[in-house]
């Protein structure tokens, strides 16, 4: 073990907000009388981001008419609690919604423990189990699960009992080490049962009222610190989510929805203008701070049981710096109030660059009102990709040059980008912490952990035959909107100019948001651009909140000419099938032909190969979790596919799967492009391979 010392461990406990619960050298039988009341602790338990020495532990433990409570926490080299390592008095307070955390530090690397908490009483938690990391130096392969998107309002979470259910059959060195959660931990937007009783396919599930709520569309959405934690209480009650929390250590980064669902810096957006909302803010980053255990620093000091949130109002942000960066004083002491962008090294061959999304990045060009004229919905959302373009890349674009006029072949709007500087999701500083990151590297994987996808989806609607619908209005590709990497063309050649240059191999991202499953090369351009993959790329599908095709299913009227480019009741097929599979991976002539005539080998014999030479795998519908296994050798990316979540599977192993999908990379050496070898391991991928 390294030779830290305990100060040295409560600095650091310190400055995650972590109480310290330093192991003893000899294990010995517990003393502590202890019965299970999982009642009293109804949220479960939680570790989280372990090292070689040290993890985070997690309870929620309320006291009736008291502002404070004590616990003691014990931690396990085994779960009948006879080899006891640490034990700690620990406070709770009500001011932090009664969660605590604690930094469980002194352990040995590479080694299974199990905690547990127990009240004055002896009311005690469940018991919970954990891994640290090996160290840094450690060789051995490394295998962890990367997860998004779970919706407790309106799924089930049966990919987490179908994993805990393949993790406890699997041998000791094949189980994980801990899962990756890519944001959509919590969906703000809540619907209530007696409003709305189903949408899609889903039924609404009850998950109790938001207190002080605001009505947006069907939805209901926090309005104070209250209403997040809340939602995370109820989405902790899930008996699933709770499970994997005691049994893996979790990693975790917010997307939008632990904020606003259109919501960016301290700004939220519902239908309407945006409003500043930097209290917002705050209150969302202090519901996360308090019930997501993460090694991630507060600005408000190093208070080991709270919060202590800066004092902001919601005033008018008026003023942006170059990148977007609203300078207002109160939105950037919101911004600042957790800042959970960081670096996670696990062994010799993974090292996480972990970004955060929404933060620093500047408003998406494309929700401005400039833009509100420009694009048709007879296109079902493409929108001409050189267009999109442009708006990217603002003054930046063709070299400097960027047209007077922007157009999308219907409509021709002045130019607003052309003296803008381009668009940027990272920020400023954050890009040149991720750039430093990179280069710095010495684990085999660098890991961009990407909240939202960066692979491109476009389309060919050029190549649609006369008469179905109305003529595609460009001669060139269509894109598809969206605010992550896909379509921030000029941040993600910068990144990607950046790999080539610096000659990193071992570049791979993994991330989440699109509801869908995605494998390929990252590249920074498509044809008739220059394709020059730098690494891989892959998209998991969502836990279990509702994606692209099923929408299309209640949305897509069945006369829509365009339908077979999404949905196609085929020939010969029982159930309608997901066309926009190959719409995006092999252009809309394959994709026709399959709805036509159901023949898969006709359909791929009309592959349009310059459409997405990025692509190697897509399933726009599919639900599930992925998980990577790194070694010296090569990286593994396994995606594990389960059928829509609807209702909650009574089985222990989750329900039946739909298919499990991996593709291999061997390491590849510097100027190599890399390549991708896929593998289907069980079931039936059907149009996305």
């Amino acid at each position: 073990m390294p030779n830290i010392t305990r100060r040295q461990f409560l600095a650091v406990a310190a400055a995650i907000g972590a109480e310290l619960a330093w192991s003893r050298q000899a294990p010995a039988a517990s003393k502590v009388t202890w019965h299970e009341r999982r009642d009293l602790y109804a949220e479960g338990v939680a570790s989280a981001e372990p090292d070689s020495d040290s993890v985070i532990l997690w309870t929620r433990r309320p006291f009736a008419n008291a502002e404070r409570g004590r616990l003691t926490v014990e931690v396990a080299e085994d779960a009948a609690f006879t080899r006891v390592l640490s034990q700690r008095a620990v406070t709770v307070l009500a001011e932090s919604d009664w969660t605590c955390r604690v930094l469980a530090a002194g352990l040995a690397p590479a080694t299974e423990y199990w905690y547990r908490f127990t009240d004055d009483e002896g009311n005690g938690s469940r018991i919970g189990r954990t891994l640290t990391a090996p160290r840094e130096r450690d060789g051995r392969p490394v295998r962890f699960a990367f997860v998004s998107c779970q919706s407790v309002n309106e799924g089930a979470q049966n990919a987490y009992r179908r994993m805990i259910h393949e993790d406890e059959k699997a041998p000791r060195s094949a189980q994980l080490g801990f899962v990756l959660h890519l944001g959509d931990f919590i969906y703000e937007v809540v619907e209530y049962p007696d409003e709305i009783k189903t949408r899609y396919d889903r039924t609404i599930y009850d998950i109790g009222r938001i207190p002080d709520s605001r009505k947006v569309l069907d939805f209901h959405v926090p309005t104070t610190l209250e209403g997040y934690r809340h939602v995370y209480r109820a989405y902790l009650r899930d008996p699933d989510i709770q499970d994997a929390r005691a049994r893996f250590p979790f990693v975790c980064m917010w997307d939008n929805h632990e904020f606003s669902w259109l919501g960016w810096q301290g700004h939220i957006r519902y239908p309407g203008e945006a409003e500043p909302a930097q209290a917002l803010k705050v209150a969302a980053n202090q519901a996360w701070f308090e019930y997501i255990p993460a090694r991630i620093k507060k600005a408000s000091g190093p208070g080991l049981d709270r919060f202590d949130a800066p004092k902001v109002v919601n005033a008018p942000i008026e003023t942006y710096d170059e990148n977007g960066l609203g300078v207002e004083p109160n939105n950037l002491k919101a911004i600042e109030s957790l800042i959970a962008y960081r670096a996670y090294r696990y062994g010799r061959h993974v090292e996480l660059v972990i970004t955060d999304r929404f933060s620093f990045r500047m408003r998406d060009p494309t929700d401005r009102p400039e833009a509100s004229t420009l694009g048709s919905a007879d296109f079902l959302g493409m929108f001409p990709e050189e267009a999109m373009r442009i708006i990217d890349g603002g003054r930046a674009y063709a070299d400097g040059k960027p047209p007077q006029n922007l157009s999308d072949g219907i409509v021709s709007i002045p130019n607003f980008r052309k003296d803008e500087a381009p668009v940027t999701i990272l920020g400023k500083t954050q890009k040149a912490w991720f750039k430093k990151t990179l280069a710095h590297s010495r684990a085999t994987w660098k890991i961009w952990a990407a909240t939202g996808g960066t692979l491109d989806w476009r389309a060919d609607p050029q190549n649609l035959p006369e008469g179905l619908g109305k003529p595609w209005p460009v001669s060139g590709y269509a894109g598809f909107g969206g605010d992550d990497f896909g379509t921030a063309y000029h941040e993600r050649a910068e990144l990607y100019d950046f790999v080539r240059d610096q000659r990193i191999t071992g570049f791979a991202v993994v991330s989440g948001d699109r509801h869908s499953f995605w494998a390929g090369y990252a590249a920074k351009a498509l044809p008739p651009r220059d394709f020059e993959p730098v690494g891989i790329a892959f998209v998991t599908g969502s836990i279990s909140a509702p994606g692209m095709v099923e929408a299309q299913e209640h949305k897509l009227r069945k006369d829509h000419p365009l339908r077979p480019l999404f949905l196609a009741e085929a020939p010969g097929q029982q159930r309608t099938q997901a066309t926009v599979n190959l719409t995006l991976h092999r252009g809309v002539r394959s994709a026709l032909e399959y709805a036509k005539s159901g023949d898969l080998a006709a359909a791929k014999a009309l592959t349009n190969p310059d459409l997405s030479p990025h692509l190697e795998f897509i399933d726009m519908g599919g639900h599930g979790y992925s998980v990577v296994s790194a070694s010296a050798e090569a990286m593994q990316t396994e995606f594990v596919c389960i059928p829509r979540p609807i209702r909650r599977s009574t089985s222990p192993d989750g329900g039946e799967l739909r298919y499990r999908v991996v593709h291999t990379a061997n390491l590849w050496k510097s100027g190599e492009k890399p390549r991708l070898e896929q593998k289907v391991l069980e079931g039936d991928a059907e149009l996305s391979t």
